[in-house]
């Protein structure tokens, strides 16, 4: 068996071509271009990357996208002034404080000063209580990109064993919650596996649906996975030669699965094209007063 590849990128491009002929009937519509606002603090050259990569996929669909770039010695006040001058400005409908933020300053505090209206990262305990009471405004990217992925791929998750190593509130979190989803997209038997698990393999070799997020190099080899599985592989880390991996080892594992997310080019341009998309939303929900 040789796994079919969930080819993040051509999905994220068609994605973007729908998104482009929405965001111009909103121009259309409306006399307003889409906004999104991104603060970035400090010099994490990954941050920087993905900062650069948004701005890049902003500006293909029509997307008015601006970074406000501070200091790393920036502190936790003049963070949240510029958040609450975003909050406040009617020309911006996205806000998103790109993570990790140096130590003075508190994620959890920035996070929640975000309006909830402009929280198309999906983070703010508003948002994240809409999605746990079945009523989702913003969904976090990477777990609504997988989804989107799953879908335009066709692999049904009603009555599905789905099982995510890890439990973060960027993915594990929101990915049970939206699995658990009654109806189309949903319907999954959800276990979440993280760092205090015991039996974390033998629980993986009984997903039909796995999803990786542990944030270890190439942990998942091919006895953690059942034969057939669909495999969704959401780390990436740069190997001592400079090529880039997953949390999965991706040649075993393909010869085990059923489906398998290439790194690069698997979750992470869904996690940009669904940013995109919440972006939109949030325009959306402005011009219909909702």
């Amino acid at each position: 068996m040789s796994a079919v590849l969930l080819d993040g990128q051509a999905i994220a491009e068609q994605i973007r071509g729908e998104l482009s002929a929405r965001v111009e009937s909103y121009r259309s519509r409306t006399g307003t271009v889409p906004g999104l606002a991104v603060v970035l603090v400090g010099d994490d050259p990954a941050s920087h990357v993905y900062v650069r990569n948004k701005e890049n996929a902003c500006r293909k669909v029509g997307i008015s996208g601006i970074v406000h770039r501070l200091s790393a010695h920036t502190s936790e006040a003049a963070v949240l002034e510029v958040v609450d001058r975003l909050n406040q400005d009617p020309a911006v409908h996205g806000v998103l404080v790109q993570l990790p933020l140096p130590p003075q300053v508190s994620e959890q505090t920035v996070l929640n000063r975000i309006d909830p209206r402009k929280d198309v990262d999906g983070f703010h305990p508003v948002n994240l209580g809409l999605l746990a009471e079945e009523r989702p405004r913003f969904v976090p990217c990477t777990p609504l990109g997988i989804r989107e992925l799953l879908r335009r791929f066709g692999i049904e998750t009603r009555g599905a064993h789905a099982v995510i190593l890890g439990r973060s509130q960027i993915v594990g979190k929101p990915m049970a919650l939206l699995l658990l989803q009654k109806g189309e997209e949903g319907d999954a038997t959800v276990t979440v596996c993280h760092s205090r698990t015991v039996g974390t393999a033998e629980i993986a070799r009984t997903a039909d649906l796995l999803i990786v997020a542990i944030g270890r190099p190439e942990i998942v080899r091919a006895d953690w996975v059942k034969p057939g599985a669909v495999v969704v592989d959401v780390g990436i880390h740069r190997r001592a030669d400079g090529t880039l991996c997953g949390d999965v080892d991706q040649r075993e594992v393909a010869e085990v699965a059923s489906h398998i997310t290439p790194v690069p080019g698997g979750v992470g341009p869904m996690t940009v094209a669904m940013l995109l998309a919440n972006t939109l939303r949030a325009a959306e929900l402005v011009e219909s007063g909702g």
